[in-house]
């Protein structure tokens, strides 16, 4: 069984979609009408078919807040990277490293969705 994608509710497509194209790399595959109400963006980074599915519904719920989720991407120069996110004003975390091999920071996207920046 292939793993196809992850799905996110989010408040603000546009805002979401600038976010996962600037932290992240995603691009996104298609964009679409997915009801009356309902705009949904497909998002994937090169060499990949895994996607990010941002599903923004009118009216919805406020999703702000930690939904018990965490997404994860490769990253090359994690400490570069997480300077380059907090000028930008982007919330992150301090760097963990685990075990040697291993470093990591979280980045919190529009919707309070945990992102992990890692590299190995």
């Amino acid at each position: 069984m292939k793993f196809l994608w992850t799905s996110l509710f989010v408040n603000d497509l546009d805002e979401s979609v600038s976010f996962y194209e600037y932290v992240a790399g995603l691009v996104i595959e298609r964009r679409f009408q997915g009801g009356p109400d309902t705009e949904i963006a497909f998002m994937k980074s090169e060499n990949t078919d895994t996607k990010v599915e941002l599903i923004c519904r009118k009216g919805a719920v406020n999703r702000q807040g930690d939904p018990g989720i965490t997404i994860g991407f490769e990253c090359h120069h994690v400490e570069t990277r997480r300077e380059e996110l907090m000028k930008a004003g982007y919330k992150v975390s301090e760097i963990i490293s685990p075990h040697p091999g291993t470093k990591f920071f979280f980045v919190e996207d529009p919707d309070g969705i945990s992102v992990q920046l890692v590299e190995e």
